[in-house]
């Protein structure tokens, strides 16, 4: 069944607000509590806004209040709509304070795990009333498909709908344990060390490209595309391993001393830069405003 209006244009703003707390809660009485208002009037009135739209926006469960395919397309007009009310109604300050909800964040698995995870304690000390959704699968979410509300992307996207902002660049470096590190002394040649490489279905990737193309004869100790395998290996001493400076810092491994005549290759290291992506009609939303700030802050500092 089609919504009569999905951009809510025709609901009030009591009543969106209304939805929201049910989409937030799951349940009459909790959103009733959020609102000041009791169980059978957060009912009536949610009855009235779906006879409103044509549609019904959540299926009543045993379980609690369950969010229809309806509700979700009409969540980011909702979220549109308190955050254009709390920018009439209040400064900056207020509305941050004010974030809740569940906020979803796409990451590459290393990257997530490594940076994004630990600073969650920080962010819920800040807003304990946002929850997070951490996606650390190699898989790209589409952001202008709601598939996630943030992205912490490598490559720059493109899109109208899409706001982008450069975090950081950081550049690969061969590095190893400490132990490794010293015994090596300073590297004459990049094969002669065993070295842990990206398996074959990452051939492609910069960094091994660059160790196909400058260590061909290498000892390979180690094949993996999991990158904590990688760090965790080259931590033991097994092998040297091509990194971003930043988890070379946080995993206790050092850079590799090399020869001058080395310097051209070391040159060919390659680049990542980190881009933080949103979608444009939900930058303002509160709960994904103050992700975006914070992870701004956490990330521009490494």
């Amino acid at each position: 069944m089609a919504v009569k209006s999905q951009d809510l244009g025709d609901a009030r703003w009591d009543d969106v607000r209304l939805f929201l707390a049910v989409h937030r809660h799951g349940s009459l009485g909790q959103a009733g509590a959020r609102l000041g208002l009791d169980a059978s009037t957060v009912s009536r009135r949610l009855t009235a806004l779906e006879a409103s739209l044509g549609a019904r926006l959540f299926d009543r469960t045993r379980e609690g209040l369950v969010p229809t395919r309806i509700a979700e397309l009409v969540l980011p007009a909702a979220e549109a709509m308190e955050a254009a009310h709390r920018r009439l109604a209040r400064d900056a300050t207020g509305a941050e304070s004010d974030a809740e909800g569940v906020v979803r964040v796409s990451a590459a698995p290393g990257f997530a795990d490594v940076f994004v995870a630990p600073a969650l304690v920080r962010l819920r000390a800040r807003h304990p009333r946002i929850r997070i959704e951490l996606d650390a699968s190699v898989r790209v979410l589409d952001l202008t498909r709601h598939e996630a509300d943030l992205a912490l992307r490598s490559v720059r996207p493109e899109g109208a709908d899409l706001v982008v902002t450069k975090l950081t660049s950081a550049r690969w470096v061969a590095a190893a344990s400490r132990e490794l590190v010293k015994d090596a002394g300073r590297v004459a040649s990049w094969d002669a060390l065993p070295w842990i490489a990206w398996d074959r279905d990452l051939g492609s990737f910069p960094a091994a490209r660059w160790l196909a193309r400058h260590a061909p004869g290498a000892d390979i100790a180690l094949r993996t595309s999991f990158f904590l395998s990688q760090l965790t290996a080259a931590e033991t001493g097994l092998g040297a391993v091509l990194v971003p400076e930043p988890y070379m810092q946080v995993r206790g491994l050092a850079p590799l001393r090399y020869a001058a005549a080395l310097e051209a290759s070391a040159a060919d290291w390659p680049t990542d830069d980190l881009w933080l992506v949103g979608h444009r009609a939900l930058r303002d939303v509160p709960r994904v405003a103050a992700v975006w700030s914070f992870l701004i802050e956490e990330l521009r500092s490494r």
